[in-house]
């Protein structure tokens, strides 16, 4: 369904050294990286899309995070989900929701919300019964 999911950031290096640790610790390979850009983007596996990319804004305006906008990443486990949320903290994330069961969404729905250092909603998400 996506090609790719492009997320703001006004930092870079601050926004590479938040994402690379947590793509790291989901299994997404980093892609490319051109600081000079500024931007990177990870690949899903096994097919090279979708993509998260991370950058400036290409039209040169701030960035500015959305209301409403969120980015959901995919674990495959509640310990994954516990380990990403508890690494994003670490790594300067304001949290939105810790991780836990989230019925109202569906019965296994076992997700933790935070904003990265730019203010950007995510969410990561098992599906999966324990």
């Amino acid at each position: 369904m996506f090609s790719h999911v492009f997320i703001g950031v006004s930092d870079f290096d601050r926004a590479l050294a938040f994402y690379e640790p947590l793509m790291q610790q989901l299994g997404v390979a980093l892609r490319f990286c051109e600081p000079e850009r500024p931007w990177a983007g990870w690949q899903s596996a096994p097919d090279p899309r979708p993509l998260l990319l991370i950058g400036h804004p290409y039209n040169g305006a701030p960035q500015v995070a959305g209301n409403g906008q969120m980015v959901a990443f995919n674990a495959s486990s509640r310990q994954e989900v516990d380990a990403v949320y508890a690494l994003a903290l670490r790594l300067g994330a304001q949290s939105e929701g810790a991780p836990g069961l989230r019925p109202e969404y569906h019965a296994d729905y076992y997700g933790a919300y935070f904003r990265d250092p730019d203010g950007n909603k995510l969410c990561v998400v098992c599906h999966l019964p324990e």
